[in-house]
């Protein structure tokens, strides 16, 4: 890698895609081991609301296993991805495969729910974090912000 090229800080995760056989059973498995208090539909998968992160679940061939990788900037990472030759899968996003074949979709920070305390983000050394206004709308919704 250039070693000018400016990259992106990890963040954290903002959420879990899995791939189940039948998403009704997959449902009914999670909301007997844990109290599951917000389910929603959409594409023929569910997301488990876990406040400002979340785990989706899609029946087979529907949507790839992967996770969401929160990073402070997305251009950053799009850059630092083209200079190391890793290819961006197709779709328009900022998705990709790491070398073991794990699908990652990259994220920022401040276009998500996902929110990190700004005590966790001192420390970080991502005190300068803000958020979008369509994350905050989110999070408003959900009594988050």
């Amino acid at each position: 890698m250039t070693p000018s090229l400016q990259r992106p800080r990890a963040v954290g995760i903002n959420h879990v895609a899995l791939e189940v056989g039948d998403v009704e059973h997959a449902l009914d498995f999670y909301g007997r081991l844990f109290e599951v208090r917000n389910v929603s539909r959409t594409r023929g998968g569910a997301f488990l609301d876990l406040g400002d992160q979340f785990i989706a679940m899609f029946e087979g061939g529907i949507e790839e296993r992967h996770f969401g990788f929160v990073v402070d900037d997305k251009e950053a990472a799009r850059r630092v991805l083209a200079a190391e030759a890793v290819e961006l899968l197709p779709g328009g996003r900022t998705d990709f495969r790491d070398p073991f074949g794990n699908m990652i979709q990259v994220v920022q920070y401040d276009q998500i729910q996902f929110l990190k305390q700004e005590a966790v983000l001192r420390g970080m050394g991502l005190g300068s974090l803000t958020k979008g206004e369509a994350a905050l709308a989110e999070l408003r919704a959900k009594g988050l912000a």
